[in-house]
Protein backbone atom coordinates (compact mmCIF):
# COMPACT_ATOMS: atom_id res chain seq x y z
CA UNK A 1 0.00 0.00 0.00
CA UNK A 2 1.26 3.51 -0.62
CA UNK A 3 1.90 6.02 1.73
CA UNK A 4 -0.67 8.60 2.01
CA UNK A 5 1.63 11.57 2.43
CA UNK A 6 -0.14 14.46 1.39
CA UNK A 7 1.38 17.51 0.36
CA UNK A 8 1.38 20.63 2.37
CA UNK A 9 -0.46 23.89 2.18
CA UNK A 10 0.59 27.54 3.16
CA UNK A 11 -1.28 27.54 6.51
CA UNK A 12 -1.96 31.31 8.40
CA UNK A 13 0.98 31.90 10.66
CA UNK A 14 -0.50 30.41 13.78
CA UNK A 15 0.88 29.32 17.62
CA UNK A 16 2.82 25.99 18.14
CA UNK A 17 -0.14 23.58 18.28
CA UNK A 18 0.30 19.72 18.06
CA UNK A 19 -2.18 17.15 17.12
CA UNK A 20 -1.61 14.40 19.62
CA UNK A 21 -1.21 10.68 18.74
CA UNK A 22 -1.14 8.15 21.30
CA UNK A 23 -1.53 5.01 18.97
CA UNK A 24 1.11 3.47 16.59
CA UNK A 25 -1.93 2.14 14.45
CA UNK A 26 -2.24 5.82 13.55
CA UNK A 27 -2.46 6.43 9.71
CA UNK A 28 0.12 8.83 9.60
CA UNK A 29 2.48 6.91 12.20
CA UNK A 30 2.28 3.88 10.32
CA UNK A 31 3.44 5.81 6.56
CA UNK A 32 6.74 7.21 8.52
CA UNK A 33 7.34 4.05 9.79
CA UNK A 34 7.49 2.75 5.88
CA UNK A 35 9.93 5.75 5.10
CA UNK A 36 12.13 2.68 6.50
CA UNK A 37 11.84 0.97 3.26
CA UNK A 38 13.78 2.24 0.23
CA UNK A 39 10.99 1.95 -2.25
CA UNK A 40 8.29 3.70 -0.18
CA UNK A 41 11.21 6.94 0.55
CA UNK A 42 11.61 6.60 -3.27
CA UNK A 43 7.58 7.03 -4.57
CA UNK A 44 7.12 9.30 -1.64
CA UNK A 45 10.06 11.34 -2.28
CA UNK A 46 10.55 11.39 1.64
CA UNK A 47 12.87 11.02 3.97
CA UNK A 48 13.27 10.76 8.28
CA UNK A 49 16.03 13.21 10.38
CA UNK A 50 16.30 12.65 13.93
CA UNK A 51 17.32 14.96 16.45
CA UNK A 52 15.70 18.86 17.57
CA UNK A 53 18.91 20.92 16.28
CA UNK A 54 19.37 18.78 13.02
CA UNK A 55 15.42 19.48 12.40
CA UNK A 56 15.83 23.14 13.16
CA UNK A 57 18.74 24.17 11.42
CA UNK A 58 17.17 22.11 7.97
CA UNK A 59 13.96 24.47 8.37
CA UNK A 60 16.14 27.79 8.66
CA UNK A 61 17.95 26.23 5.34
CA UNK A 62 14.85 25.95 3.56
CA UNK A 63 14.54 22.45 3.15
CA UNK A 64 10.78 21.72 2.90
CA UNK A 65 9.52 20.04 5.51
CA UNK A 66 6.39 17.95 5.55
CA UNK A 67 5.64 16.46 9.07
CA UNK A 68 7.20 17.26 12.79
CA UNK A 69 7.19 14.62 15.40
CA UNK A 70 7.93 15.79 18.50
CA UNK A 71 7.91 13.96 22.47
CA UNK A 72 5.07 14.68 24.91
CA UNK A 73 6.02 17.06 27.76
CA UNK A 74 9.47 18.62 25.20
CA UNK A 75 8.97 22.43 25.74
CA UNK A 76 12.04 24.60 24.31
CA UNK A 77 12.15 27.82 22.22
CA UNK A 78 14.19 25.95 19.45
CA UNK A 79 10.77 23.32 19.27
CA UNK A 80 8.49 26.44 19.48
CA UNK A 81 9.87 27.74 16.49
CA UNK A 82 10.34 24.92 14.48
CA UNK A 83 6.61 23.68 15.25
CA UNK A 84 5.45 27.33 13.83
CA UNK A 85 7.39 26.54 10.92
CA UNK A 86 6.40 23.69 9.98
CA UNK A 87 2.93 24.88 10.23
CA UNK A 88 3.53 28.05 8.54
CA UNK A 89 4.75 25.92 5.51
CA UNK A 90 1.55 23.77 5.84
CA UNK A 91 3.42 20.92 7.44
CA UNK A 92 1.96 18.80 9.99
CA UNK A 93 2.74 18.68 14.09
CA UNK A 94 2.46 15.61 15.68
CA UNK A 95 2.87 15.28 19.48
CA UNK A 96 4.13 12.00 20.43
CA UNK A 97 5.02 9.33 23.32
CA UNK A 98 8.21 8.21 23.54
CA UNK A 99 6.95 4.43 22.41
CA UNK A 100 5.89 6.00 19.03
CA UNK A 101 9.27 7.69 18.40
CA UNK A 102 10.83 4.29 19.37
CA UNK A 103 9.45 2.77 16.83
CA UNK A 104 9.87 5.36 14.19
CA UNK A 105 13.43 5.69 15.30
CA UNK A 106 14.42 2.00 15.88
CA UNK A 107 16.49 2.86 18.69
CA UNK A 108 15.97 2.50 22.47
CA UNK A 109 16.56 5.83 23.28
CA UNK A 110 15.55 7.77 20.46
CA UNK A 111 15.65 11.80 19.77
CA UNK A 112 12.83 13.62 21.14
CA UNK A 113 11.82 15.26 17.64
CA UNK A 114 11.99 13.46 14.18
CA UNK A 115 11.19 15.33 11.13
CA UNK A 116 10.09 14.53 7.36
CA UNK A 117 11.73 15.99 4.68
CA UNK A 118 11.36 15.79 1.47
CA UNK A 119 14.29 14.22 -0.52
CA UNK A 120 16.37 16.69 -2.74
CA UNK A 121 18.35 14.75 -5.91
CA UNK A 122 19.89 16.49 -8.88
CA UNK A 123 20.67 14.97 -12.86
CA UNK A 124 23.83 15.01 -13.88
CA UNK A 125 23.39 17.52 -16.54
CA UNK A 126 22.25 20.21 -13.47
CA UNK A 127 26.13 19.98 -12.35
CA UNK A 128 28.39 22.61 -13.36
CA UNK A 129 31.36 23.14 -11.19
CA UNK A 130 33.03 26.21 -10.77
CA UNK A 131 36.45 27.02 -10.59
CA UNK A 132 38.00 25.43 -7.17
CA UNK A 133 34.49 23.73 -6.27
CA UNK A 134 35.46 20.30 -5.43
CA UNK A 135 32.84 17.21 -5.79
CA UNK A 136 32.86 13.99 -5.40
CA UNK A 137 31.81 10.85 -7.64
CA UNK A 138 31.36 7.39 -5.85
CA UNK A 139 30.27 4.76 -8.22
CA UNK A 140 28.33 1.86 -6.42
CA UNK A 141 28.84 2.73 -3.16
CA UNK A 142 27.34 -0.34 -0.92
CA UNK A 143 27.70 0.85 2.81
CA UNK A 144 25.13 3.16 4.21
CA UNK A 145 27.82 4.55 6.99
CA UNK A 146 30.40 5.03 4.34
CA UNK A 147 27.91 7.25 2.11
CA UNK A 148 26.75 9.09 5.58
CA UNK A 149 30.60 9.71 6.77
CA UNK A 150 31.54 10.97 3.37
CA UNK A 151 28.69 13.82 2.85
CA UNK A 152 29.95 14.59 6.37
CA UNK A 153 33.35 14.96 5.42
CA UNK A 154 32.51 16.58 2.32
CA UNK A 155 30.62 19.28 4.21
CA UNK A 156 33.79 19.66 6.27
CA UNK A 157 35.66 20.65 3.59
CA UNK A 158 33.52 22.74 2.14
CA UNK A 159 33.05 20.45 -0.81
CA UNK A 160 30.28 21.21 -3.16
CA UNK A 161 28.48 18.06 -3.79
CA UNK A 162 28.33 14.21 -4.59
CA UNK A 163 27.69 12.55 -7.72
CA UNK A 164 25.88 9.33 -7.05
CA UNK A 165 27.29 6.89 -9.59
CA UNK A 166 25.39 3.25 -10.35
CA UNK A 167 23.77 1.14 -8.24
CA UNK A 168 24.11 3.03 -4.65
CA UNK A 169 23.39 2.56 -1.46
CA UNK A 170 20.44 5.34 -0.21
CA UNK A 171 21.96 8.59 0.96
CA UNK A 172 17.98 9.31 2.30
CA UNK A 173 18.05 5.36 4.41
CA UNK A 174 18.26 5.83 8.01
CA UNK A 175 21.79 5.04 9.05
CA UNK A 176 22.92 7.13 5.74
CA UNK A 177 21.43 9.99 6.98
CA UNK A 178 22.32 9.80 10.98
CA UNK A 179 26.08 8.72 9.81
CA UNK A 180 25.86 12.47 8.05
CA UNK A 181 25.08 14.29 11.52
CA UNK A 182 22.87 16.72 9.86
CA UNK A 183 25.61 17.37 6.67
CA UNK A 184 23.23 16.13 3.87
CA UNK A 185 21.52 19.24 4.25
CA UNK A 186 24.01 21.48 3.20
CA UNK A 187 25.38 19.14 0.49
CA UNK A 188 24.18 18.60 -3.31
CA UNK A 189 23.36 14.98 -4.06
CA UNK A 190 23.37 14.38 -8.08
CA UNK A 191 22.72 11.03 -9.35
CA UNK A 192 24.05 9.17 -12.57
CA UNK A 193 24.35 5.77 -14.30
CA UNK A 194 28.24 5.23 -15.21
CA UNK A 195 26.90 6.05 -19.06
CA UNK A 196 25.70 9.44 -18.00
CA UNK A 197 28.58 10.07 -15.78
CA UNK A 198 31.01 9.28 -18.69
CA UNK A 199 28.70 11.34 -21.46
CA UNK A 200 29.03 14.27 -18.60
CA UNK A 201 32.82 13.84 -18.31
CA UNK A 202 33.50 14.77 -21.76
CA UNK A 203 31.67 17.46 -21.52
CA UNK A 204 33.82 18.70 -18.21
CA UNK A 205 37.28 20.48 -18.85
CA UNK A 206 38.14 20.16 -15.40
CA UNK A 207 39.97 17.87 -13.28
CA UNK A 208 38.91 14.44 -12.20
CA UNK A 209 41.40 12.39 -10.08
CA UNK A 210 41.13 8.84 -8.81
CA UNK A 211 42.20 6.16 -6.60
CA UNK A 212 43.48 3.31 -8.24
CA UNK A 213 46.15 0.31 -8.14
CA UNK A 214 47.78 1.02 -11.09
CA UNK A 215 47.85 5.06 -9.95
CA UNK A 216 51.34 6.55 -10.96
CA UNK A 217 51.00 9.78 -8.99
CA UNK A 218 51.78 10.45 -5.50
CA UNK A 219 48.32 12.18 -4.31
CA UNK A 220 49.90 14.46 -3.10
CA UNK A 221 51.97 15.81 -6.15
CA UNK A 222 48.64 16.94 -7.99
CA UNK A 223 47.89 20.60 -8.33
CA UNK A 224 44.58 20.49 -7.26
CA UNK A 225 44.04 24.40 -7.09
CA UNK A 226 43.09 26.77 -9.56
CA UNK A 227 40.75 24.02 -11.26
CA UNK A 228 37.07 22.89 -10.79
CA UNK A 229 37.65 19.24 -9.06
CA UNK A 230 35.88 15.85 -9.07
CA UNK A 231 37.64 13.13 -7.12
CA UNK A 232 36.29 9.76 -8.09
CA UNK A 233 36.17 7.07 -5.95
CA UNK A 234 35.46 3.48 -6.49
CA UNK A 235 33.17 0.85 -4.46
CA UNK A 236 34.70 -0.59 -1.49
CA UNK A 237 34.87 -4.30 -3.10
CA UNK A 238 36.39 -3.71 -6.34
CA UNK A 239 37.54 -0.11 -6.52
CA UNK A 240 36.94 2.35 -10.18
CA UNK A 241 35.84 0.14 -12.68
CA UNK A 242 38.13 0.06 -16.11
CA UNK A 243 35.85 2.84 -17.92
CA UNK A 244 35.36 5.24 -14.77
CA UNK A 245 39.17 4.64 -14.33
CA UNK A 246 39.58 5.93 -17.87
CA UNK A 247 38.01 9.21 -17.43
CA UNK A 248 40.41 10.26 -14.96
CA UNK A 249 43.14 13.13 -15.78
CA UNK A 250 44.93 11.22 -12.99
CA UNK A 251 45.10 8.18 -11.27
CA UNK A 252 46.99 8.63 -7.81
CA UNK A 253 47.87 6.37 -4.92
CA UNK A 254 47.79 6.70 -0.92
CA UNK A 255 51.23 5.49 0.15
CA UNK A 256 51.44 3.80 3.44
CA UNK A 257 54.03 2.46 5.12
CA UNK A 258 51.83 -0.66 7.97
CA UNK A 259 51.09 -4.06 6.93
CA UNK A 260 47.70 -3.03 5.65
CA UNK A 261 47.30 -2.94 1.86
CA UNK A 262 43.80 -0.41 1.75
CA UNK A 263 42.15 1.87 3.17
CA UNK A 264 38.02 2.02 4.04
CA UNK A 265 36.47 3.74 1.24
CA UNK A 266 35.32 6.67 3.54
CA UNK A 267 38.72 6.96 5.02
CA UNK A 268 40.66 7.27 1.76
CA UNK A 269 37.84 9.88 0.44
CA UNK A 270 38.43 11.71 3.63
CA UNK A 271 42.42 11.95 2.88
CA UNK A 272 42.15 12.57 -0.36
CA UNK A 273 39.41 15.31 0.42
CA UNK A 274 41.75 17.24 2.66
CA UNK A 275 44.58 17.32 0.39
CA UNK A 276 42.20 18.04 -2.53
CA UNK A 277 40.94 21.64 -0.27
CA UNK A 278 44.31 22.30 1.49
CA UNK A 279 45.06 25.68 0.12
CA UNK A 280 41.20 26.69 1.03
CA UNK A 281 40.96 25.48 4.75
CA UNK A 282 42.50 28.21 7.34
CA UNK A 283 42.03 27.63 11.22
CA UNK A 284 39.79 30.60 12.54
Amino acid sequence: MKPRFQRPRPAAPAAPVSRVVTSLTNPLIKDIRALEMRKVRQEAGLFIAEGLKLVADAIEAGWPIRILVHRSGEEKPMLARAINATRQAGGEVLEVTGEILEKLSRRDNPQTVIGVFEQRLEKIDSVKIARDQIWIGLDRVRDPGNLGTIIRTADAVGAEGIVLIGDTTDPFGIEAVRATMGSIFNVRLATATPQAFLAWRRSFDGLVVGTHLSGTHDYREVTYAGSPCLLLMGNEQQGLPDDLAAACSHLVKIPMRGQADSLNLAVATGVMLFEIARGQLKLG
